[in-house]
């Protein structure tokens, strides 16, 4: 059952659940973090309008800048304003920022400790038509295994909104990780939102799960489906929303493996370097329990439609399903 605590959308489970880009969610937490701090500026690689930034823009002319297709001089631009005491937010596609500009994301941002906040639109290979030149499902591993930075892949705009705005209250840098398409929306404005702090959003009634699932992003949702249609089977599930990657919320984690003994990770994304290796590298020296990934295995993206390729990835209702009976054997 949802966990009251978290005041989800009670229409998580209707067929007419509110669909909302998770990116629109970053434009409108950007617009109010400007709005709070004058020293809050925009930078874009000429994507103002895909991003979301185009709000921003408009509102706060004189804290843009257009850099064009130049993603390395975006990432090295920001790093100087940070170092004289803005709080820059860079955008682009997750290809191309953190892709195509990592070595200076490196040395300039991460290397030096710069609060700089990025911002990496069209993640996943739910971008679609677009293809596997546009489909970061790399981008979490390029990101979490720098030092001093922060990872977060929101579930839902209302999220992403509340990551962004946290985001600019921070001193480090950070990453934030949105999706193109329409998502159910399944948090509200009353949901808790912490970064490095996971959330129980799905608890068997007895609290005694025989089974973890672990997700984030989008595909949260899909773990939502799964979960009810293992609790009618009289399975014990509990779903956590791991929105904030690095840092890893330890304590959670480890309290949900040592409860239900078997835990399936679920993220769109790369299974090598994702946040499953993540939960994996933590609990194989803490808990050891088995495991299965959900995600991408070693291969790139292709064209096609968002939910044909989420399927033809394994990344569906049915591959998380298999993938929970599977882990369920090995207990």
């Amino acid at each position: 059952m949802l966990n009251p605590l978290q005041k989800l959308n009670p229409k998580l489970f209707d067929k007419d659940v509110e669909q909302v880009p998770i990116r629109k969610g970053f434009g409108e937490g950007l617009l109010k973090a400007g709005e709070n701090d004058k020293n809050v500026v925009g930078l874009c690689a000429d994507l103002t309008e895909s991003t979301q930034m185009l709000a921003f823009k408009q509102k706060f002319p004189e804290r843009f800048v257009e850099v064009g297709v130049a993603e390395q001089n975006l990432a090295a631009l920001a790093s100087g304003m940070a170092a004289m005491g803005k709080i820059p937010f860079i955008t682009s596609y997750a290809m191309f920022s953190p892709g195509r500009n990592w070595e200076q994301i490196r040395t300039t941002i991460a290397y030096n400790d710069r609060s700089v906040k990025l911002i990496g639109s069209h993640a996943g290979v739910s971008v679609g038509p677009d293809g596997g030149t546009h489909q970061a499902i790399e981008d979490i591993a390029l990101m979490r295994v720098l030092p001093n930075i922060t990872v977060i892949s929101p579930c839902d705009s209302v999220e992403a909104k509340k990551a962004t705005i946290a985001a600019a209250k921070t001193s480090t840098p950070l990453y934030i990780r949105l999706a193109r398409e329409k998502t159910p929306v399944m948090t509200t404005e009353d949901s808790p939102f912490e970064i490095g702090k996971a959330q129980i959003v799905f608890e068997s009634p007895d609290g005694r799960p025989d089974i973890a699932i672990i997700a984030t992003g989008a595909l949260l949702y899909k773990a939502f489906l799964v979960a009810q249609k293992l609790e009618q089977e009289k399975i014990g599930v509990t779903v956590v929303n791991l929105s904030t990657i690095k840092p890893l919320d330890e304590k959670t984690i480890k309290l949900v493996a040592e409860k239900a003994k078997a835990i399936v990770t679920v993220e769109e994304h790369q299974v090598a370097g994702g946040m499953g290796s993540a939960v994996a590298e933590f609990l194989a020296k803490t808990f050891p329990v088995p495991i299965e990934f959900v995600g991408v295995y070693d291969k790139f993206g292709q064209s096609g439609k968002p939910d044909e390729l989420i399927a033809h990835y394994g990344m569906d209702e049915k591959s998380i399903y298999n993938a929970a009976k599977k882990v369920l054997k090995r207990k």
